[in-house]
């Protein structure tokens, strides 16, 4: 990607006020942070067990924790998929394990009608891969005053994404974050192309790494998407050395029985192991900083 065409984006106006409850997401921030819960809301109680766990373990690290879940999974593979709880009921839950973990919450929009809503209980506000284009949605979603998550979509390249930051820049976003999620290779597969991070952050705005969906194969078992936890670890780790700003994956005391997403959630119980993982390869990039496209 040539210079000219991101210089309009490097500047504060583009990475202001990525703050998300206590925490400061920005490029080379101090701490990384963490967003992670179940795919789909299915009760506050797991809900509130699941953030009330990830929030000490985070803590424990030095790392910031967001918790994420979906109050509505609009781009299920059948009609028969369970959804989730829908608008109301979900943001009713969201506030209860908000109040019972006093963490942050984010969770994604579909419609811009929803974004005004559901940014009274949502300190971030996230847009759905397949709908990053949707202008009006990401105009919505700028206008509320949270700052955005927006997943790159399967099918676009990243340098693609600066046109996404420029509608929510112009908007009036309080702060743009791009999450890479992995890029279609073919059918019901997905590849993580590591320069996406290099790309997208060289646009000027922070990158969060999606380390469950990228190991996601959508729609690969018929009438629902399949996965492999077992990546999720080798991948994150390698996007670590790239240089992130936060990790994004979904977490469930039993991603076998869960209602979405399971077989690319990672187990509760791992999570403590995943984390010490994160904290040694942050560590290491921080040290010795983003190996931007300026090295040579």
């Amino acid at each position: 990607m040539e210079d000219a065409e991101t210089s309009r984006f490097q500047s504060d106006e583009a990475r202001k006020n990525n703050k998300v409850g206590e925490h400061t997401l920005g490029i080379g921030g101090e701490r990384l942070v963490i967003a992670a819960g179940p795919c789909m809301l299915e009760s506050p109680e797991l809900g509130a067990k699941v953030a009330g766990e990830l929030s000490r373990a985070c803590k424990e690290r030095g790392f910031g924790y967001i918790f994420k879940a979906s109050f509505d999974k609009a781009n299920r593979t059948s009609i028969k998929s369970e959804r989730g709880p829908g608008l109301e009921k979900g943001l009713e839950w969201l506030s209860e394990i908000k109040r019972a973990a006093g963490v942050p919450i984010l969770t994604d929009i579909h419609e811009p009608s929803q974004a005004s809503r559901v940014a009274e209980v949502a300190d971030m506000l996230q847009i759905p891969a397949f709908l990053c284009r949707q202008t009006d949605l990401l105009m919505e979603a700028s206008r509320t005053g949270r700052p955005i998550n927006v997943k790159k979509a399967q099918f676009l390249a990243p340098e693609d994404m600066a046109s996404v930051v420029e509608k929510c820049v112009e908007s009036g976003a309080a702060g743009v974050v791009l999450c890479e999620r992995g890029t279609s290779f073919g059918y019901h597969r997905l590849v993580v192309d590591y320069r996406s991070i290099v790309l997208m952050r060289n646009i000027g705005v922070p990158v969060m790494f999606d380390a469950t969906h990228s190991v996601q194969n959508p729609g690969g078992l018929g009438g629902v998407s399949g996965g492999d936890r077992r990546f999720v670890l080798p991948l994150v780790r390698a996007a670590l050395a790239v240089g992130v700003d936060s990790v994004f994956m979904e977490v469930h005391p039993k991603p076998d029985e869960a209602k979405s997403d399971g077989p690319n959630m990672v187990p509760l119980h791992a999570v403590g192991a995943l984390l010490d993982q994160i904290g040694v390869f942050d560590k290491l990039s921080r040290e010795t900083g983003f190996a931007g496209l300026d090295w040579l």
